[in-house]
């Protein structure tokens, strides 16, 4: 399958590139520094992620051509001597990751790396690998709040090794802000009580930075603040002598509560109260403190940490833009949002289409002015999600609207969104001359359901890139939520945008077996493939959101009465049966293969999940019919099933354990630890507000299955096994049930991380069990 953009859409390809080379090309002088740094800092991570031999590999940093040249490198071996030239830093690393994963050598992934490099390194000459992407771009503003609020510079390095090792050169670097938005608020007379109040908790920071929550599991301690600060200019550091051009904060209207009090003569909105949170307040743009916040912040953010060139200010996500309506106080008058214009809102009264373009164009030029003003040569970012989730709003005039009176090229768009809203830039008729990134979140809330879609990837990549209606498209992007699950799709869909595995998707697992396990064979490729076909062929897990109740399985969701009516789960049920089945046949042969164990475990507890939800369905059923004894046959099997599936998921890098214990050792003194604890519990399980977040950030965790899912359930199931086929008010019992939640995330219990002895046994055994509960279903 074949990438290759036609003549005409290689021309606007080129045309693309250059805009965006253009745009880049000054940070990038600056962040590489000379040949040789930048050499070093490539060299640096081969080393740190292959080990010593891979720091004898020959690196050259040529120029690219011309101006309009795409990104390349290119590698030669001969005489088991490799040399690996390539025009950044990022594009010398992804070659020698690239040449390492083709012969089997080395695999990078969240679980952990295989790394074998051979005694004679074998002869090849790619030519010039060059991708149609300008910038690959990764991470998402939620990922700062769904995984990494308990790392330190240790697993930073190890991720932005990964970043260059898949060729990532435009990463989200949102850390360390907290300490800017201190010093700019501390400026603006807020006092340490009212910051004190004013900052959310450290799981919950990316929803605070984008005005959806105040004050939420606050406070947010100095000393945390501190520490990301410190982390923040380590991180910058490792990604500008990389060549990256990271993606930085910038102000996007929202204030603190205390600050709107202190400025009643501002233009201040109250906005709508978001998943049941309190509101939060938004200043307009045309308000001249707008352009004092927004000036300042950026001068203090570059003294701290540099300057940049891309500054993302996202200023309404999941949040309408206020419209006033005539006659109306602005400040109270936010379309559909606000409290004085609910009552038009209630009576569907349409705005004028004039006033709302005019309004969405002045918001939009205010806001790149107020980055204008301190950064001349800045390019404003915005997530393109938006366009997407309120797509009621946001009409193809609208979005023009907003677009239209900022300069072409000092405007990114990073359209994430394409698993779940893929028709976004054609509806923006590909945003109006913009530069912008099409890409993917695939992953919602951490949350880890055993799904992507692989043949989806390849097809649409294929399309974007040969399309000669994207505009300026400037790259590509992977957009999680939250990480460490599912890493098949990153590695294939990054492989993509380097144009590698252009050709059978057959070809390509064989490869990424070689790289994982170290070797394969045809039997193994044969259950990869089936397990692709079983779940790698769901673009986006739909039953996470079911009747306004969030969560992977039903088992994960907050139980009710009602999970009959649930349709299904996406994928093929029985191939992924006879895919675990076939997986397990091959455990003989590579046991002794972390990786292998690893993802076996994985593909064995989704089966058994869904088998879970199956027999959940039948318990309640049985127990509303007043078949006592089919109920209590039901819930033996989940039981069974559930503990089976939490001893087996201590292989896993990740547990509701190490989850705490992070949390927990990130605190410098007993109250922050005790802080950091409850958050951390908090977002996994009950997140937060009046809303339908609870369940969010499910996960299929060891400790969650035992400790959390599986009693909250028993305890519904008892309610309604006493109530037989009379009365049941689900209202109260699921009032008692948060109650309980509540009380689970404020406990102070220790979690222990309870690794299997014998993991491939334990799958065998669970499938056994999997067949016993279909015998007593039948």
């Amino acid at each position: 399958m074949s990438m290759r953009p036609s003549p005409s859409r290689r021309q606007a390809l080129q045309q693309a590139v250059a805009a965006v080379a253009a745009l880049s090309a000054p940070s990038l002088a600056t962040a590489a520094g000379d040949e040789g740094n930048a050499v070093k800092a490539a060299r640096a991570v081969l080393v740190r992620r292959f080990g010593p031999r891979a720091g004898q590999i020959d690196l050259t940093l040529a120029p690219r051509a011309t101006a309009t040249a795409p990104p390349w490198y290119r590698v030669k071996s001969r005489g088991g001597r490799v040399r690996i030239s390539g025009d950044t830093p990022v594009a010398l690393t992804r070659g020698a990751y690239s040449y390492l994963k083709s012969i089997g050598a080395a695999s990078v992934s969240w679980e952990g790396d295989r790394v074998a490099l051979p005694d004679h390194f074998p002869d090849v000459d790619t030519g010039r690998v060059a991708t149609p992407f300008a910038h690959r771009a990764y991470l998402n503003t939620c990922t700062y709040g769904y995984t990494t609020p308990w790392w330190g510079w240790a697993r930073w390095t190890r991720e932005i090794d990964w970043m260059a090792a898949h060729g990532v050169d435009m990463p989200l670097a949102m850390e360390g802000q907290e300490h800017v938005w201190r010093a700019l608020w501390r400026e603006f007379g807020l006092s340490e009580a009212e910051l004190a109040d004013y900052f959310s908790g450290p799981a919950f920071t990316p929803w605070q930075r984008m005005g959806n929550i105040e004050g939420y599991r606050a406070p947010l301690p100095s000393r945390w603040i501190d520490k990301k600060k410190d982390l923040q200019v380590q991180i910058l550091g490792r990604m500008r002598s990389l060549g990256m051009t990271p993606i930085l904060p910038a102000f996007g209207g929202y204030v603190p509560k205390a600050f709107a009090q202190k400025h009643p003569e501002a233009k201040i909105y109250r906005m709508r109260p978001w998943e049941g949170f309190h509101e939060t307040y938004w200043l307009d743009p045309a308000d001249p403190l707008f352009a004092r916040i927004a000036s300042r912040f950026l001068a203090l953010y570059t003294q701290t940490y540099g300057a940049g060139t891309y500054y993302l200010a996202d200023s309404f996500n999941e949040m309408l833009p206020p419209i006033a309506a005539d006659g109306a106080d602005a400040r109270d008058a936010a379309y559909g949002d606000g409290t004085a214009n609910a009552a038009a809102a209630k009576a569907k009264v349409e705005i004028d289409p004039a006033l709302k373009a005019q309004r969405l164009a002045a918001y939009g030029k205010a806001i790149y002015d107020s980055i204008r003003q301190a950064r001349p040569d800045a390019v404003w970012v915005m997530q393109g999600w938006l366009f997407g989730a309120d797509q009621h709003f946001w009409d193809p005039p609208a979005i023009s609207a907003y677009l239209s009176l900022v300069p072409d090229d000092k405007l990114m768009v990073l359209d994430i969104g394409n698993d779940r809203y893929p028709d976004v830039w054609k509806n923006a008729k590909a945003f109006g001359g913009k530069p912008w990134i099409y890409g993917y979140v695939h992953n919602y809330g951490g949350s880890n359901p055993v799904y992507g879609d692989l043949d989806y990837y390849r097809r649409d990549l294929t399309a974007i890139a040969s399309n000669p209606n994207t505009g300026k498209l400037a790259g590509f992007g992977m957009f999680p939520e939250g990480l460490h699950n599912n890493s098949i799709v990153y590695e294939a869909t990054y492989d993509l945008a380097w144009g590698a595995g252009q050709g059978s998707l057959s070809a390509w697992l064989s490869t990424y077996a070689r790289s994982r396990y170290g070797a394969t064979t045809p039997q193994l490729d044969a259950a990869l493939g089936q397990l692709v076909q079983a779940a790698y062929t769901t673009r986006y897990w739909s039953p996470r959101w079911w009747k306004s109740k969030a969560g992977a399985y039903l088992f994960f969701k907050r139980p009710t009465a009602t999970i009959g009516e649930f349709p299904g789960h996406p994928g093929d049920r029985a191939q992924l049966d006879a895919a675990v089945r076939a997986l397990a046949a091959q455990a003989g042969a590579f046991a002794d293969q972390p990786l292998f164990v690893l993802d076996l475990v994985d593909a064995a507890r989704h089966l058994a999940s869904l088998e879970i939800d199956s027999q959940l369905q039948a318990a309640v059923a049985a127990y509303r019919a007043g078949d006592i004894s089919a109920g209590d046959r039901a819930r033996r099997q989940i039981e069974t099933l559930a503990l089976a599936v939490d001893a087996l998921l201590g292989v896993q890098p990740e547990t509701l354990a190490t989850w705490i214990d992070d949390a927990r050792a990130y605190g410098d003194t007993p109250a922050d630890a005790a802080a950091y604890v409850a958050n951390a519990k908090a977002q996994v399980t009950v997140w937060g507000g009046q809303g339908n977040l609870n369940d969010y950030a499910s996960k299929a965790w060891q400790g969650l299955y035992r400790d959390f899912y599986l009693p909250r359930w028993s305890r519904f199931l008892d309610t309604l096994k006493a109530a037989g086929t009379g009365p049941f008010d689900e209202t109260v019992v699921t009032r008692d049930g948060v109650a309980w939640e509540r009380a689970w995330v404020a406990a102070d219990v220790a979690y222990h991380r309870q690794r299997p002895a014998d993991p491939v046994g334990g799958v065998k055994a669970l499938i056994a069990h999997l067949d016993q509960a279909r015998k007593t279903n039948a």
